[in-house]
């Protein structure tokens, strides 16, 4: 008989941090993904620790166009059924797009959206087999926006995300399996400082950012409910809902307090 476990990728801080304390917390046994071995011994032994839930991880790089499938076979071997699998792992791009060398590019989009597709395509069979299966995907505030100037494909991928998450619910609903796109607005995490956008989050109002552990708490909650779209926070609920109603024209005259440097000239 097959262990169930949660995987969850880019564990080792950040949100997929916070959400893999809430689901050991729940009792959940976990696989954790990330790129720093040192990190992800160190966060497992924490978890096991405090929370006395089974606890493992594997070391991967999702720039590595190998990863997905090698994360498959190590939960194959083990025999591990991933009942829960969280699309978590990411980054944003600081430079302008023009200043962005296409092999950077690249990376970005294979870490942010093809691993995506590419772990949710492996572990998806073994899900529908067992008639049961979550799926949640890190999305972003930023796929209900209007373009900007800066970051300018994480709008966009995030968006794709939102629309693959709802395609996987139209398809594998009725065999017990629901996807979350969970769109968190600005959180504090080191995020920011990794992507080199430090400057930006630093002249958001305070009021607009978050922190790690309520947007996975909400996270989890959502998916586990079986959610399709999950806005953590009422702050970040009422701007979606904004975005959705106001015409885009007014957004450039409210991003210049609420989302620094968004339609900022490069």
């Amino acid at each position: 008989m097959k262990k169930e476990y949660a995987l969850i990728t880019g564990a080792s801080s950040g949100i997929g941090l916070e959400i893999s304390k809430v689901l050991a917390q729940k009792g959940f046994s976990l696989v954790l993904v990330s790129r720093r071995e040192d990190k992800l011994k160190e966060v497992s032994q924490d978890l096991i620790q405090n929370y006395k839930t089974p606890v493992t991880y594997f070391v991967s790089d999702l720039e590595d166009p190998a990863a997905p499938k090698a994360i498959f076979e190590f939960c194959i071997n083990k025999g591990y059924f991933i009942s829960l699998l969280v699309n978590n792992a990411g980054y944003a791009l600081p430079d302008a797009f023009h200043k962005t060398p296409m092999e950077a590019e690249e990376k970005f989009l294979r870490v942010l959206g093809i691993s995506v597709v590419a772990l949710t395509k492996l572990f998806l069979p073994d899900m529908i087999t067992a008639k049961e299966g979550k799926i949640m995907m890190i999305s972003s505030v930023a796929a209900f926006a209007p373009p900007s100037t800066i970051q300018t494909l994480y709008g966009p991928i995030k968006t794709f995300i939102n629309r693959f998450s709802e395609g996987l619910n139209l398809s594998y609903n009725a065999l017990g399996i629901t996807s979350t796109a969970v769109c968190p607005g600005y959180t504090v995490t080191n995020f920011h400082t990794a992507s080199r956008v430090q400057q930006e989050m630093d002249r958001v109002p305070s009021f607009m950012k978050k922190e790690a552990h309520r947007v996975a708490e909400e996270a989890v909650e959502a998916t586990l409910k079986g959610k399709k779209v999950s806005v953590p926070t009422k702050t970040f609920k009422i701007i979606v809902f904004l975005l959705k109603v106001l015409p885009h024209s007014l957004f450039p005259f409210f991003s210049k307090r609420l989302a620094p440097g968004r339609y900022e000239k490069k």
